[in-house]
């Protein structure tokens, strides 16, 4: 009979201890799918300053949300985070942007004020020179991105700029809605960039 309680004592104990550490073990696959999340979306060659992308994860299932520039990215996004061990599966949001001369003007324009611009060209992957060289290359090769990691995305759909992303203070984020907003032909402006608050 005691030999009973002690096996019934013990399988208790396991359960405990496995019903503890089973949420720890889970959050742990949770941050590292967040983690290769991130890695395959920012590693996609067609993701550009012109497009931008988040998703959240919950139990394997992944849902992709923001805006795409490029027709092809949508689909290389889904393609890349199916892939990921522990995504079950994708539920793709993002949304392709119409193509159209006028938006692309009011891109380049854009890209060339922030990122050329003396006090947010520190915000440009080889600073304003190499954004002036993008827009040289813009106009040899047109309906390319710029090339490079810019923490600051323009997205622009029937005229009407919106730049998120991140940047380090609040003085950051107005200087670029202000650039965006000498733009000629824009609409409207929304500043949805966030600080980052380390």
């Amino acid at each position: 009979m005691m030999e009973v309680d002690m096996r019934f004592a013990l399988l208790v104990l396991a359960l405990t201890v496995l019903a503890t550490t089973a949420p720890s073990a889970q959050l742990v696959a949770s941050k590292q799918t967040t983690f290769e999340i991130e890695r395959e979306l920012l590693r996609l060659p067609t993701y550009g300053v012109f497009d931008f992308l988040a998703f959240g994860v919950e139990r394997g299932e992944v849902t992709l949300v923001g805006y795409s520039y490029y027709g092809g990215l949508k689909s290389h996004a889904a393609r890349a985070v199916k892939r990921v061990p522990g995504v079950d599966s994708v539920d793709n949001r993002i949304e392709e942007l119409p193509a159209s001369p006028s938006d692309d003007r009011i891109r380049w324009a854009t890209f060339y004020a922030i990122y050329s611009d003396s006090f947010l060209s520190r915000y440009s992957p080889g600073g304003p020179t190499a954004a002036r060289y993008e827009l040289y290359q813009s106009r040899r090769f047109p309906g390319l991105q710029p090339f490079g990691t810019y923490p600051i995305h323009i997205i622009v759909k029937n005229g009407r700029t919106t730049l998120m992303g991140v940047v380090d203070s609040e003085v950051d984020k107005r200087m670029a809605e202000i650039r965006a907003r000498e733009i000629s032909g824009v609409f409207s402006v929304e500043n949805e960039l966030v600080v980052d608050s380390e």
